[in-house]
Formats: C-alpha cells, sequence, structure tokens
C-alpha cells in the first residue's frame, strides 16, 4: 500500500525545499517510496500558487491535475528549440520557438493565471519529453516576461522514477530531435539543465519488506543484475502455470490486446448473466482521460482489481487490490466483492473523478480548480491481466508476468516492482541479462543525487536565498506598473463619461507609481547591499526596512489608493461604468495587496534582527507569499479589513505596542486599536492587554447600569481620560461574558469581577 508516514528525513527535506525555497526539484524514489503520498501532502500542505500537470489524460485525473498539451495549450508534434526554420514545418507537425510563440492564443484570465503561478508540479516525468519540457520553457519565459530565467522564475517540481516507463519517441522524431538533444529524456531539455534542479531521492520502501527481493529490484534498476539474482528469479519460472481461480494472482503483458483477450476469455468462462454498469459523465469529461471503462461488463465470480485507494480512515483497499465479485443486485444496483483471506465482503461505492482547469481568483489572491465535468463510475476493472503500462502505481500481492521478448526499457523493473514479495511472483517467460534494459544515461543522470548532510547544507543556503528573493519581492512594483500600464491602454478602446478627467487621474496615479518604483529600486539595492554583510547588518536592515515600510504605505495610500477610491465612488454611479469600475476595483486589491505584503517585509527584517529560528522565520516568509484576500465591498470600493485585522493581531502578539503597529502600518492608534478589539470575543487578545484594570471596572459598572449603552454613552460618563479604543474593549469583553452565563472574570488573570461603590475616573 502506500506510504502514509511522512515523518522521514528525505520527505521533510524535501517539503521544506518546496514550501521555503525557490530551489527546482527532481523528487523520485523506487516503487512503493511514497512518491504519490508525497504530492497529496504538497498539495494539502503548500501555501505557494500551483498548478499540477502530467503527460497523459489518466495520469492527469489520477494527480488532480490537468495534461501539459491543455494547460500550456502546445501543439502535438516536435518542438525544436531553435529560431531557424525548420524541416517539415507546421505541416508536419513539427515547430519552432517562432511557430510555437505565434500559435499561441492565451486569454487574459490564462495569462494572468501563469504570471501569477509559484509552484508546477509535474507528475509522471519519465514519461515527459526533452522538447515538451523547452516548449513550456519558451512558453512561461514569455507570458511571465521573464526572459532570463529558466522557466520564467516559476518553481518547478518534477516527480516520477526515470527507471520506469520511457517516454515515446518515434525514429523520425528522433532524427530530427537529435540535432538538439543528446536523449529525449525530460533532464537532457535545454531549460532543465539551466534550471539544474536537485536531485531528492526517497529511500524507504514501504511496499517490499523482503531484504533479498529489495535487492535484486535494485539491481534490475541499476542494470547491475549478477548471474545469482537471475538464477534466483528463474526459480520462479513456470510457463504452463494455471492459477486457481480464487488464489487472485494476475497476468501482467506488454500488450493490450493480450490482455484484453486474457480477460474476455476468462469473463466469459464464467457461468451466469453479464451485469452491464454504465458510468454517469456530467458535463465536460474528455474520453481519453476516463480513468476506467466507461461500461463496466461483470458477472459474479469476476476477478476485479481497484484502481484507487479508499477514503476515510478505515481503508479497505487500496490501488492493484485483488477481489472476487460475490454478488451482483442489478435492481438496487448493489455489488459485492470478497478478498482472498478475508472475511466479511465490501459493499462497493462508485467513485468520482473530477474534470478541472485552473483560475486564477484576484479577490482571494489565489489559484483554484474549476470542476468542468466528473466521471463516476465503480473503482475496478477485470483483473485475470492487465499491461505493465496500466500496472504503474498498482501494488499486487501474487503476478504471473508475461512478456515475451517484448521488454521496452524499464518494463521489467515496473513489472517485479508491482510485488510485494517473490513468494508471489510467477514468470511465464524467462528474463535474461538481455531484456533488463536501462537507459545508461538515466543511470549517469542518477549520479546527481546529494547526501543527507549536503542536502541539509544546501536547503539552509536556498533558504537564506529565499528570504532575501522575498523581501526583494515586497520592493517589486513590476506588477502594479504592469497592471497599471494596461488600464491606460484600455482606454483606446473606451468611451466613458469624462473620460478626459478620468485619463488625467489615471496618468497621475501612473506618474506616481513611477516615482515610487524608482525609490523601490534603489531600496532593493540597499537590501541586497546589507544581506552582503551579514547578520551584523540585520539590526539596520529592519530599522531601514521599518521605515520604509512605514513610508511605502503612505505614499502608495496618498498618491494611489485614496485617489482611486474616490474615483471609484465618482464613477460607479455614473451610466455605461460598470465594466470599467470593476476593472477599478481589481486594480485597488492588487495596490491594498501590495501595502500588506511590504508590511510583512518589515516583520522579517524583524525576525532577522531578532535573531529567530530558522523555522520561525521561514514561517514569516511564507506569510508574504501566501494568498491574500482582500475583498471589495460593492458600496464603497473599500477593501475588507479582514486581513488587514490579522496582520495588526500578528504585530502585537510579537510583543509591538499598539503605537509602534500604528507608525510602522501608516495608520492612526485608533485604527490598530479597533482591529485588536475585534479579537477580543475570540480569546486571541486579553481584554487588560487594551485597558487597565482599574478603567475597564469602570466601564464595565457603566455596562451594567445602562446595558445598551454605546462607547459616546460610556466616555460622557467617565470623562474623555478613556479612549474610545478603551471603551469599546470594555464593551466587547461585556458583550463576550453576556453569551457566557456565570463567567463573570476579567481575562485569565483578572479575577472575579468586583466593583466599587464609587470610581474616581480622573485616579484611573
Amino acid at each position: 500500500m502506500q506510504n502514509t508516514d511522512t515523518s522521514n528525513i528525505r520527505f521533510q527535506q524535501a517539503v521544506a525545499f518546496v514550501n521555503q525555497t525557490n530551489q527546482h526539484l527532481f523528487l523520485t524514489g523506487k516503487a512503493g517510496t511514497g512518491k504519490t503520498t508525497f504530492l497529496k501532502y504538497i498539495r494539502e500542505h503548500c501555501y505557494k500558487k500551483m498548478a499540477v500537470v502530467a503527460p497523459t489524460g489518466v495520469a492527469a485525473i489520477n494527480a488532480g491535475g490537468v495534461t501539459i498539451h491543455s494547460f500550456f495549450q502546445l501543439p502535438f508534434g516536435t518542438y525544436l528549440p531553435t529560431q531557424k526554420t525548420v524541416w517539415g514545418g507546421e505541416f508536419q507537425n513539427v515547430h519552432n520557438k517562432n511557430q510555437l510563440l505565434a500559435k499561441l492564443r492565451f486569454n487574459s484570465a490564462k495569462r494572468d493565471l501563469i504570471r501569477e503561478l509559484d509552484l508546477l508540479i509535474i507528475d509522471e516525468i519519465s514519461m515527459v519529453r526533452a522538447d515538451v519540457m523547452d516548449a513550456i520553457d519558451a512558453v512561461l519565459r514569455s507570458v511571465r516576461r521573464r526572459l532570463h530565467e529558466p522557466f520564467g522564475g516559476v518553481q518547478l517540481l518534477f516527480i516520477g522514477d526515470m527507471f520506469q516507463l520511457p517516454p515515446v519517441v518515434r525514429d523520425n522524431e528522433w532524427e530530427l530531435m537529435s540535432e538538439y538533444y543528446n536523449s529525449p529524456f525530460f533532464f537532457d531539455a535545454h531549460g532543465v539543465k539551466e534550471a539544474s534542479p536537485l536531485y531528492i531521492e526517497l529511500k524507504k520502501i514501504y511496499r517490499q519488506s523482503d531484504s533479498a527481493f529489495i535487492s535484486i529490484l535494485n539491481h534490475v534498476r541499476n542494470n547491475s543484475c549478477t548471474e545469482e539474482d537471475l538464477e534466483y528469479l528463474q526459480q520462479h519460472y513456470h510457463p504452463h502455470f494455471i492459477p486457481d481461480r480464487h488464489e487472485g494472482f494476475i497476468t501482467l503483458t506488454s500488450h493490450n490486446n493480450k490482455a484484453d483477450a486474457i480477460n474476455q476469455q476468462e469473463l466469459e468462462r464464467l457461468p451466469g448473466k453479464i451485469h452491464t454498469l454504465a458510468a454517469k459523465v456530467l458535463n465536460d469529461f474528455p474520453e481519453h482521460a476516463y480513468p476506467v471503462e466507461k461500461e463496466l461488463h461483470l458477472k459474479e465470480g469476476a476477478q476485479i482489481m481497484f484502481i484507487k485507494n479508499d477514503k476515510g480512515e478505515q481503508r479497505k483497499y487500496y490501488n492493484g487490490k485483488i477481489g472476487t465479485i460475490e454478488r451482483i443486485d442489478e435492481y438496487d444496483k448493489l455489488i459485492f466483492v470478497s478478498f482472498p483471506g478475508e472475511k466479511d465482503l465490501l459493499q462497493l461505492e462508485m467513485e468520482t473523478w473530477r474534470n478541472i482547469r485552473y483560475q486564477y481568483d484576484n479577490e482571494q489572491d489565489e489559484i483554484k480548480e474549476e470542476e468542468l465535468g466528473t466521471f463516476s463510475q465503480y473503482p475496478i476493472r477485470l483483473a485475470w491481466a492487465v499491461t505493465i503500462h496500466k500496472s504503474q502505481g498498482l501494488t499486487f500481492e501474487k503476478a504471473i508476468v508475461d512478456a515475451g521478448q517484448s521488454f521496452a526499457p524499464g518494463q521489467v523493473y515496473v513489472a517485479l516492482s508491482r510485488l510485494t514479495g517473490l513468494e508471489g511472483l510467477v514468470l511465464k517467460s524467462r528474463i535474461t541479462a538481455a531484456s533488463i534494459m536501462t537507459d545508461e544515461r538515466i543511470l549517469t543522470f542518477a549520479e546527481q543525487e546529494e547526501s543527507e548532510d549536503r542536502l541539509q547544507r544546501i536547503l539552509e543556503d536556498s533558504q537564506e536565498i529565499f528570504t532575501e528573493q522575498s523581501l526583494l519581492q515586497a520592493f517589486s512594483w513590476d506588477k502594479l506598473n504592469d497592471a497599471w500600464q494596461l488600464h491606460l491602454e484600455e482606454f483606446n478602446h473606451r468611451s466613458l463619461p469624462d473620460q478626459h478627467e478620468a485619463v488625467q487621474l489615471s496618468h497621475q496615479i501612473f506618474n506616481g507609481l513611477l516615482q515610487q518604483q524608482k525609490t523601490a529600486g534603489k531600496f532593493a539595492q540597499l537590501l541586497q547591499d546589507l544581506f552582503k554583510e551579514g547578520k551584523a547588518a540585520y539590526a539596520r536592515m529592519h530599522e531601514r526596512t521599518a521605515a520604509a515600510s512605514a513610508w511605502f504605505v503612505k505614499d502608495l495610500e496618498e498618491k494611489a489608493i485614496s485617489p482611486l477610491k474616490t474615483h471609484i465612488d465618482a464613477e460607479k454611479v455614473k451610466t455605461r461604468t460598470k465594466k470599467y469600475v470593476k476593472e477599478l476595483r481589481e486594480l485597488l486589491l492588487i495596490f491594498e495587496r501590495k501595502k500588506l505584503q511590504i508590511q510583512q517585509a518589515a516583520a522579517i527584517t524583524e525576525g532577522l534582527a531578532q535573531a529567530l529560528d530558522r523555522q520561525q522565520l521561514m514561517d514569516r516568509v511564507s506569510r508574504l507569499h501566501s494568498p491574500i484576500e482582500v475583498k471589495a465591498e460593492e458600496k464603497t470600493g473599500r477593501p475588507a479589513a479582514g486581513e488587514s485585522k490579522k496582520i495588526s493581531l500578528q504585530l502585537f502578539k510579537e510583543g509591538k505596542s499598539i503605537e509602534e503597529i500604528a507608525s510602522l502600518r501608516g495608520l492612526v492608534k485608533g485604527t490598530i486599536e479597533g482591529h485588536l478589539v475585534e479579537f477580543i470575543p475570540t480569546g486571541e487578545v486579553e481584554v487588560t492587554d487594551l485597558v487597565q484594570q482599574a478603567k475597564l471596572d469602570a466601564i464595565l459598572r457603566q455596562l451594567q447600569a445602562d446595558p445598551g449603552a454605546t462607547s459616546g454613552t460610556v466616555r460622557e460618563k467617565l470623562g474623555d481620560h478613556y479612549s474610545f479604543g478603551e471603551i469599546k474593549a470594555g464593551i466587547a469583553f461585556w458583550k463576550k461574558k453576556q453569551e457566557q452565563p456565570g463567567q463573570a472574570d476579567v481575562g485569565k488573570a483578572a479575577g472575579p469581577i468586583k466593583l466599587p461603590d464609587a470610581i474616581d475616573p480622573g485616579r484611573c
């Protein structure tokens, strides 16, 4: 079964590389080491904006992503990484760089998606060709307008095992590609060589436990089988073996038609009627991506295999588990399955697979999955036989390996490594040294693997680089200026009331952004110089960053955000401005988000100055990259305060005073007090952190006398020695206690409330 242990060191190192660096990675491992588990873990625990792609429809559906060609809209055929005219051209499905980029027809939503992408995960990388990787590289550099960075600055995570199934390249295609590539494998792509992905191999094997079998598998994988290994395997050579019907053997063969013939023949031999169970296909789900047959033809007694892991805590089956159909109730549509050595029957339920596409949600600052269609079917297929290709990723206890002389490179390893142990292996054809073909170029590539200690040193260096890159990104104005430049260009296609004034304002804001960009560029250079000085400069770096953060927040507010809000309020009441106002609101979100980023930058430099431990510091860095939701309210066009309040809370928890937070964020003290009051009901802020005990007692006494009193009424009674922030804190605490009868204590440290008979406000 698949690995569910995420505690081993290599696994955690790989997670840290993905989450806390921009390092490109090749995550590999022998069969059964947990590559699929790693992908699932990253999908659930990575804060970066990511997309998952795979080379085939079925692989993409199983990985929870989309195909490479659909995501990048790549033409099928051969890509040659050159601008020269190539033989055959488009009519022979051969494309050079110019032809590829000229064919791109991305709409604005797709361009936004690609430009916002932080992490691209490519699953089943062993089947991806070098020319496809270079086509991806060309598209990303072009669309992201980062021509000198591999893959346009997107972090790549390659997942797969190069010792398994190779990419498919026809002879005529390789004749063209060989002028540009040393091999068809992904690692020989020019873009991948420039990116230099770090090679990380998961070592712990979860599928097999027999050390002798594991040793043989390693030798098969590495082209290093000994005579003893081959002799040991030949002990399992039984060409005339016919399994008992209930033993649960499955035949692994090299060709689809042979597997289909075996399954059909065995099904026909069973007595009883054939039951046809149709899948439910809703909306858009392409036929080539069906994870299982659209129509399952089953009989009672049929041997089946699960093609998906069970969900929930009590998992009763896994991907590749063999069972037998015991009973089919067609009227109630019930199927019951038995397993060798297990007493209880399993009532089968349909599973649903999703066909998705990715979209960037500007409001929530996230890459989201939009469901286009679903495919629902029982997660099984007939399993007297299956091809070696389709067995990749599956686990069997008993298998008959029947590949004849048609072994492709890696097939012997794939077939043998499906088994949990040698005791379940039967060979229909002999395995010879000639049939074990591992490409020498793959063995050379595998030599790039680093030791655990070396990986740790690289990780720490990469985290430091990522911290610096993150701070520089916070003070990059490129996205703001690009977005506003596009906004200005759109005036050529608009007809607005008072368009002249709108254009003037837009130029005014753009000029302000250009000035800010110039200042930000100088500050970024200062940051780089301070980083070169090392830890001795961290205190100075924080002092300068805190000051810069306050200045940029104030300047953004005055020169861009406030004028834009005023403009939105003026335009939204006019006719024929709905689309224009929507665009303005989206731009406003980008500005508000930049404010929060540069405020978070000061929290990072503070962590450096305070010498926080590495994990605490990386937590702060990750917050700068995490999606920042800033919702615009329809009536006022102002962003929601939810994220802004959370930043104030974070800074408060880090020990900053209200005055320091206000200065750092370019806001007034009362606003920060208002932010923190919101967290009294949740218990995240203690009321006595915001108002002294004596003052709190006085406020609570007034509220006991007049439970409906407003903050203004309370202040009239107590005098202007009490700030509205203090009074609002007291009211929030009062309301919280009213919702919790019998609990009239003031915070954790205050004890029961005892109101004195008389209070002199002047003493508080």
